[in-house]
């Protein structure tokens, strides 16, 4: 299993407003299925990263093209994928 950071930068605002609460359900259940790890939008609201888990790159796109954000036209200016490294996995303190 590979993990990805999956980095969107946010388009058009209100079509985004639209389509969050399918979006945010979206995430729940990849979380809940253990395919997402984390996410969040950026403090400047310009976009945000999710850290994802997925046998590769083909099998990633395949799941985010399901993503609302991403099957509403307009909502997303930008998506970046890369695969990345844990060095230092994320704990609870």
């Amino acid at each position: 299993m590979a993990t990805f950071a999956v980095m969107i930068t946010f388009g058009d605002a209100q079509k985004r407003a639209a389509v969050r609460p399918a979006h945010r359900d979206f995430l729940r259940e990849q979380h809940e299925a253990g395919r997402l790890l984390e996410s969040g939008p950026y403090t400047d609201e310009s976009g945000a990263l999710m850290i994802y888990q997925a046998e590769s790159d083909a099998a990633l796109r395949e799941l985010i093209a399901q993503d609302p954000y991403n099957r509403t036209p307009g909502v997303l200016a930008k998506t970046e994928i890369k695969e990345w490294t844990i060095v230092f996995p994320y704990r609870k303190r």
